[in-house]
Order: C-alpha cells, then structure tokens, then sequence
C-alpha cells in the first residue's frame, strides 16, 4: 500500500467514516472469537468510561436536540455491551473452573465487593439492581418517551403555523423560518427515535437476568460433570464470577438508562440542569422553612435519631434564610436600578435609532406566496419537490430567453385561502389560483374518451378544462386521454407561463451589463466600439426589450451587437433599431415559430387595409394627424385575424401575419393583446430558403 492510500485511510478514520465498520468488527470479534482476560478488562472498563461520558453529556445538554445522536450511541452501547456479555460468559465458563481472576481482575472485584462473603446476598443485590433498571427507570423512560413523541407529532401542525404567524408578522426572516421548521421536523425525529431506542434498554435488563442464570447454572453444571468440583466449591467460584459479570455490564446499563430517563424529562431551557434544578426547586424559601419545621418536629419525637433529623432541619432553615437575604438584595438592587431609570430614562435601541435606507424594503422581481396548505410543497425537509421544479422552470427559460431569469422569492401568506398560491412581479399579482396539494391535476388536452370524479377547474396556466382528482385514479385518467400532473408541475408551469409572457420586464440595465461582459470575452473589439460610444445602455436595453415583448430570444447576442453597430449610423430610433435587428434574426425567428419545414404558412393583408395603414403612418411620420384604424374597422380585423388563428391551431400550425415593414410595428402590438398568439413579421424578415404560401387573407371589411 502507498503513502497516499495509507493517508487516505487515516484521513477516513479521523472524520469517522470508518468508526461504524470498525465497531461492527470488534461486536462480531467479540461474538465469535475467545478473548483473553486482559482485554476482557479493557473492553469493560471502556464500557463503563462510555456510560459515565454519556450520562454527563446528558446531564449538561441544554436541550434534548443538543445531543440529537443518543439514541443512536444508546443503541451501539448496548450491542457493545450484549457482545462484551457473550465474551465475558464463554471465559467464565470455559476457565471459571480456575477460581479468582479466570475471567479479568474486573469481573473479580466487583464480584468480591458485592459478594462480600455471602453469595446468596450478592444475587439478591444484583437482582435488586436489575428490577430498578428493569421496572422503574428503563419502563418511565420508555412510556415518557412513547407519549412526547405522540405528542410532538400532533403538535407539528400548530407549530408550522405559529412559525408561519411570525413570518408573515415580520418577527422572523426566511432563514430563521427555515431553521425553525427543520428544528420542529428534528424534534418529531428525536422522539421518535428515543421511543425505540428505549425499547432496546428494556431489552438489555431482560437479557442481564437471563444471562445471570445462564452463567450460574450452566458454570454449576460445568464446574461440578467435567472439572469434578464439589458443589461448594463451584458455587463458590462461579457465583462469584457470574455476580461480577452481570454487574460490570449492569451498571453500564443503569448509567445508560439513567441518561435516556434524563434525555426525555429535559425541557428545551437555555440553562444546564443543575442550575434549572437550584432556581426552581429553591427559589422560595418557604418550603424550606416548612420542611425544617417538620424535621424539627420528627427529631423531637423519642426514640428517633435526633442527630440525623435535628442537623438536617438546622441544615433546611439556614439554607432557606440564606437564599431569602439573597432575593432581598436582589429586589433592593432592581429598585435602585428602576429610580435610576425612572430619574434619566434612556431610550430603547428602536427609538434611538434613526430611520435609514435600510428600513426600505425593496419589492422582489419575481415572487410567490402560498398558503399554509402549500408549505409542505416549498420544504425539502418535508419532502418538497416545487423548489426543484421552479429552479428547473428557471433553467430552461433561461437557456431559451438568452438571459439569466432572477430567483423566485417564495413566502408564506396567512391572508391567502390554505390552497391559493399567487405570483408576483415587482409586487404586482400576475397570476394567482387554487391548487390541491393531495391531488393531481387531469387536464383535458381536447379529445378525451370518458369523465373522472373531482373537482372541475380551469388549468390555471392555459385556461383548458381539468379535474382535480384523487391520485388513486390517476392511471384511470390517463387511460381516458387525460394529462395527469401533479401539484408542484401545476404551480411551475403557471410560473414557466408567466415569466415567458413578461420576460422583457425581466430584464433590465444589469443584465444588459452582464451579456455585454460575457460577449466582451468573445468579441471585445464590438462591444467596445459601440456601446458606450456609439449606443447607450438605456437604448440597447429598449431593443432588447423590444425582442423579447414579440417572443424574440437573446441567444444569439453577437447577431443583435452586429445588426445594432451597422445600424445605430442609420438611426438612433429603438424601434427602428429592432426592425433592423430583426431582419438579422431571421432565420432564427422563424424557425422558432415554424421549426425546419421548408414551406412558411402565413396569413396577408388585403391590399386595401393595407395601403390605407401605410399612408396612416407616413401622415403620422410628417406630422399630420390621422387616425391608422377606426374602432369599426379595428374590431372587425380583430375578429377576422381570431379566426384565421383559430383554423391555423385547428391544423397544428403557427399563425403568421405578414404584413409591410412599416406597419409591422403597429400590428404587433395590435395582435398583442388578443387571445390567440399570432406572430408578426415583415417581408424582410422572411429567410430566402424559406417557401410562403398564403393560408388566408383577411381585412377590415368583413370577415
């Protein structure tokens, strides 16, 4: 092996990836293979270090969370302890026959400490021990642990929303939500865990008085068939080895079960339990002076032991006049410090501090508020998946717009119905509706073959007809036609829906800046020479904006700084820049509307409408007045225009209108605000390889 792979094994052991493995060998070692005496007295010795170490460490925690891993470490002592039992029996069965130390010099002690001469006392003692740890500590810790999990699980509810309340009330911010809920969730887990974890000590108490008979008996049996010794003398050599093994591994237990006891009965404080236990139990002093009083009492009945009871009495009240001079120095101080404040108030931190930028709130770009319904589709920690669709939604459109689409800022809203979710841009509602985060949505794509059972909505991202319906009827669904998506799919198209419409609200002077870094890497000499020389931010970002408003993508940005820097000598005019533009982009915008089809289906003018639009803008151009279309005319090309659409999706086809570049301007943004999506363009804009074929022509005369 090479320094590197013996490095690497270190560095493994030192971040502890390999202490689990290792631990697991050293059980099965300890299970299957003979173990000498002395590491017999190693490993028990470890056993009790590790008992103490744990039981401190719970005593000191201020919180059950604190020390969140105890069940698990409860959980290895005990196996390390079950194992060290199998150990210690084999030796005290193979060699028990030896007497004195056959199976370690720590067996042999507590063995000799606890037998002290009288073995049948020795077996009661440690009976006793085991029926304490076995019925009192181990059965309460157990059933307390049983009830605050079941409690703590009831309680997650109402914690989530008292965690919602403050948020929404501004006491605390995003992070400090997210800290909250993951603590709530931990908590339910800890309970959960400990509730088990007991299950296994109760375990082990049984396994000790089980084992002590084992011992006993098989060791008698042993000692007295196939090493020939008198009944006393295997009672006496085995008794003492089996009450010494079984202390050695009760006390463990005991500390262990005494731990678990602590960990359940803390409550969450900010103090260490031996200060929590002074300041509650000794905060007055009357039940001292009553239980003094009553001392005082008992040691003046003859017959009792007056030493004992009179000194604990004198005890009790001398501790109890103590802590009342010391809370009436304490009060004595809190007055003097109140005549202070009173004679010079000083102002809080608040009122001092004067009211800043800081104190402006700026509005997100891009924000969803849930209901408290919802909350569980936005938590990773409960399960979540809408956060990873939305950075997905964001990905994409990002890859398809050209730009970097900022972050959705996402919170809780109280005031919304528990359902409702509702998406904001630059603080105002761009879309909003009612979801079921139980259910899946079965949208009806337009040819379904039979209905389901639910709750009939709109698709609240295309407006088609769907049902909310249980998920046990989703496979039922699809096989009728419908298209089954669940909740957090719903909430991510409605969002992909929303941005892709207002993506030119998206963008502004610092992303500009950034495409104009990431080109100058590319192309510096371009982006050098025209902007800011030739062309200003603010006029780069109106085109920019004006390619995206009309479902332009920015991907190629090297077309747009070319196309920009022949024409900006022409006109510094945005919206002839953009045509200009546009006729560079070509290719890409039909291609984005029709794909690679050789033939371009397009929709036309009537030649009258549209020299009457022409001659409407040049009088404008010169300054005269005129009006491009009368409310009449105007509604009847509206309706003619749906129509023609409306053929153009019932064939599977894009529609385009093809109209003069003059006009194409005025049109677009005519054809904008309808509800079928037409694509606009210019003559000029008409790629040479692509073949037209006019579908329809409509005008303002009739439909």
């Amino acid at each position: 092996m090479d320094r590197s792979a013996i490095l690497s094994s270190a560095r493994s052991l030192s971040q502890g990836n390999l202490g689990i493995p290792l631990l697991l060998l050293v059980v099965l070692a300890m299970v299957t293979l003979p173990m000498p005496p002395f590491l017999l007295d190693v490993s028990f010795t470890f056993n009790i270090a590790l008992s103490i170490v744990v039981l401190l460490v719970a005593i000191y925690a201020l919180r059950p969370l604190d020390f969140a891993v105890f069940p698990t470490i409860l959980l290895g002592a005990t196996l390390l302890r079950l194992a060290l039992n199998v150990a210690s029996t084999r030796v005290v069965l193979l060699y028990g026959h030896e007497g004195g130390d056959a199976a370690g010099k720590v067996i042999q002690a507590f063995g000799d400490v606890v037998v002290g001469g009288n073995y049948i006392v020795g077996v009661i003692v440690f009976l006793i021990l085991v029926i304490i740890n076995f019925v009192v500590v181990t059965k309460g810790a157990g059933r307390i642990s049983e009830v605050s999990a079941r409690f703590t699980l009831d309680a997650m509810p109402g914690k989530q929303m008292a965690i919602d309340a403050d948020l929404n009330a501004g006491l605390i911010n995003q992070d400090e939500a997210r800290d909250r809920r993951r603590e709530v969730t931990q908590e339910a887990d800890f309970y959960g865990a400990m509730d088990g974890a007991s299950k296994f000590v109760r375990g082990d108490a049984v396994a000790g008085i089980m084992i002590l008979i084992i011992n006993l008996l098989g060791g008698l049996g042993i000692g007295m068939l196939q090493h020939g010794l008198d009944f006393s003398t295997a009672v006496r050599y085995y008794a003492l080895l089996t009450i010494g093994d079984g202390l050695v591994a009760q006390i463990p237990s005991l500390l262990l079960s005494t731990a678990a006891a602590v960990m359940v009965t803390r409550a969450n404080s900010s103090e260490e339990m031996g200060q929590q236990v002074f300041r509650q139990m000794f905060a007055s002093p009357r039940a001292l002076y009553v239980s003094a009083g009553i001392l005082a009492i008992m040691g003046s009945v003859p017959g009792m032991p007056h030493l004992a009871f009179l000194s604990l009495a004198s005890l009790a009240g001398g501790l109890g006049w103590w802590i009342s001079q010391r809370a009436q120095k304490r009060q004595a101080q809190s007055a003097a410090q109140e005549r202070e404040a009173s004679r010079k108030p000083e102002p809080t931190p608040e009122e001092s501090r004067e009211l800043g930028w800081d104190d402006v709130l700026p509005v997100d770009m891009v924000g969803l508020e849930v209901g408290y319904r919802l909350i569980p589709m936005v938590d990773k920690l409960q399960g979540g998946q809408l956060l990873g669709r939305i950075k997905g939604v964001r990905k994409k459109l990002s890859q398809e717009l050209g730009f970097l689409v900022p972050s959705v800022h996402i919170r809780d809203n109280l005031d919304l119905s528990p359902g409702a979710y509702r998406i904001t841009m630059m603080g105002v509602i761009v879309g909003e509706a009612e979801i079921y985060p139980d259910r899946e949505l079965a949208i009806n794509p337009g040819q379904v073959f039979g209905e389901v059972k639910g709750v009939a909505v709109k698709d609240p991202a295309f407006g088609l007809d769907a049902i909310w319906i249980e998920k046990a009827h989703k496979e039922r669904a699809q096989t009728l036609g419908y298209t089954v998506v669940d909740a957090s799919t719903v909430v991510a198209t409605h969002i992909n829906k929303v941005l892709n419409a207002h993506a030119h609200e998206l963008l502004g002077h610092e992303e500009v800046q950034q495409l104009l870094d990431l080109q100058a890497k590319k192309s510096p000499k371009l982006v050098e020479e025209l902007v800011p020389k030739k062309l200003s931010l603010s006029v780069l970002l109106k085109v920019l904006q004006n390619l995206l408003m009309e479902q332009v993508p920015l991907k190629d940005f090297r077309t747009i700084m070319e196309s920009l820097a022949e024409a900006v000598n022409r006109t510094q005019d945005p919206l002839a820049l953009t045509a200009a533009v546009r006729i560079a982009l070509a290719r890409l915008i039909v291609q984005t509307i029709n794909g690679a089809a050789p033939e371009l289906p397009v929709i036309t003018l009537d030649p009258p409408l549209e020299q009457l639009l022409l001659s409407s803008m040049q009088q404008r151009q010169q300054g005269e007045e005129g009006m491009v279309l009368e409310p009449g005319m105007a509604e009847r090309l509206q309706k003619s225009l749906a129509s023609a659409a409306q053929a153009q999706e019932m064939k599977g086809q894009a529609s385009v209108l093809l109209v003069s570049a003059p006009i194409r301007p005025l049109l677009a943004k005519f054809v904008r605000y309808g509800e079928q999506l037409i694509h606009v363009l210019s003559y000029q804009e008409i790629p040479e390889n692509k073949k037209v074929t006019i579908v329809a022509t409509v005008g303002g005369q009739n439909g």
